[in-house]
């Protein structure tokens, strides 16, 4: 198979909506083995609006080699109460990535 399926996994406030209903946050990602493309992501927002503006944040790039970029991207676009889980989660999926990889 062309793609690799991950999926990383953190923590949300108590209060956060994310973990009253899922009770973990996690982003889930479909890479390219061809190029570490990022073709997909998905995770469980409330709001659907978010979930288009973390593709936008995602899809398309290079899953291991623009890491400093969509962490910069995040810290500097996503201002909501997730932004520190969408970045564990994403550390967390690229971890499992390379271990995989290598």
């Amino acid at each position: 198979m062309e793609k690799i399926y991950v999926v990383g996994h953190s923590k949300t406030n108590l209060d956060n909506p994310i973990t009253k209903i899922y009770n973990k946050f996690f982003l889930a990602f479909i890479i390219s083995r061809k190029d570490d493309a990022i073709l997909d992501v998905e995770a469980p927002f409330i709001l659907k609006i978010t979930n288009v503006f973390v593709k936008e944040l995602f899809v398309g790039r290079n899953f291991v080699k623009d890491e400093d970029k969509i962490l910069e991207d995040i810290r500097s676009s996503y201002i909501g109460d997730s932004q520190r889980s969408v970045i564990v989660a994403y550390k967390d999926a690229l971890k499992k990535y390379i271990k995989l990889r290598n």
